[in-house]
């Protein structure tokens, strides 16, 4: 695996994702802690999530998606 940083689209792509799970998040009434528990991941995870530092694995995104009752296509889809 490359070094390297990802092209910037990819990091917008990042930070519109956790933009959509904070705006699900808040909808939903919880906090960063309460969708770890929900979710059963880290808080930690949910926070690097949210603003974009790393890459969250499918499983997590599932996991999540799930956690706030939404899609995953609609936390992951392009802009329209």
């Amino acid at each position: 695996m490359s070094k390297d940083p990802p092209p910037e689209w990819v990091l917008a792509r990042r930070r519109a994702i956790g933009a959509r799970l904070r705006d699900a998040r808040t909808a939903a009434g919880l906090s960063q802690e309460g969708l770890a528990l929900r979710a059963g991941i880290d808080l930690k995870t949910v926070h690097r999530i949210e603003y974009a530092i790393s890459d969250p694995t499918l499983s997590v995104l599932l996991l999540v998606a799930a956690a706030v009752r939404v899609p995953l296509s609609e936390l992951v889809r392009e802009r329209e």
